[in-house]
């Protein structure tokens, strides 16, 4: 069964009740290496988002996640508004005019939005930021979709793979972002946006299932 765009707005209805039942986590993650309001940003910019969701009732995938992206860069603060604001508006390219989203689709998508990240944040794998578990996701879908495992596998996969990667950030040191300032003092910490971006892979992962 693909993804349409019901399925696509039950993922974004996830994600809000997600990140708000994970604000205080994130926000503690955040405060040892960052600002201390990730969790608090990200809830107040998909709060913003659903607020917007009656605008997109009968429009196609790509409408939707363009929605989602020009909200979050308008409502969210620090770097989280511009790096999300930037996957979904990739995201939404690489989906526009479509109904129906098959696991190519959906690697083509998460290839588009994890592009966007990293030209937006310069950041490369092992820089302890989200991308660390963006490009497990992927790499683990790309395998799942060239053994045919199916839309829900496929999902899962990514998600475990973010998960991973994720929990993979706690010993590395930070060269990009607000946490390179801490240098050495930040080895030891996840990285909040690792876990919000694993959060929302696994949101998308649990509606498909």
């Amino acid at each position: 069964m693909p993804i349409t765009p019901e399925d696509t707005v039950r993922w974004i209805r996830r994600i809000a009740v997600v990140l708000h039942e994970n604000r205080e986590y994130l926000t503690q993650l955040d405060s040892p290496i960052g600002d201390g309001d990730h969790g608090i940003n990200m809830d107040r910019g998909f709060k913003a988002v659903i607020d917007k969701l009656p605008t997109v009732a009968n429009m196609d995938i790509g409408s939707i996640l363009k929605t989602v992206g020009t909200t979050l860069v308008s409502t969210v603060g620090g770097a989280s508004g511009p790096l999300y604001g930037t996957a979904f508006l990739r995201a939404s390219m690489a989906t526009s005019g479509k109904h129906e989203l098959y696991e190519a689709d959906v690697v083509h998508m998460l290839e588009a939005a994890l592009e966007g990240v990293k030209a937006r944040g310069k950041a490369q794998p092992g820089e302890k930021t989200m991308v660390d578990a963006l490009t497990p996701a992927l790499a683990a879908m790309k395998e799942a979709e060239q053994q045919n495992a199916g839309l829900a596998r496929l999902l899962r996969r990514g998600s475990d793979a973010a998960e991973a990667g994720m929990k993979a950030t706690i010993p590395l040191l930070a060269t990009k972002g607000r946490a390179s300032y801490l240098g050495e003092r930040s080895v030891g910490h996840q990285d909040p946006g690792a876990t919000s971006s694993w959060l929302m892979l696994k949101a998308l992962a649990d509606t498909c299932a």
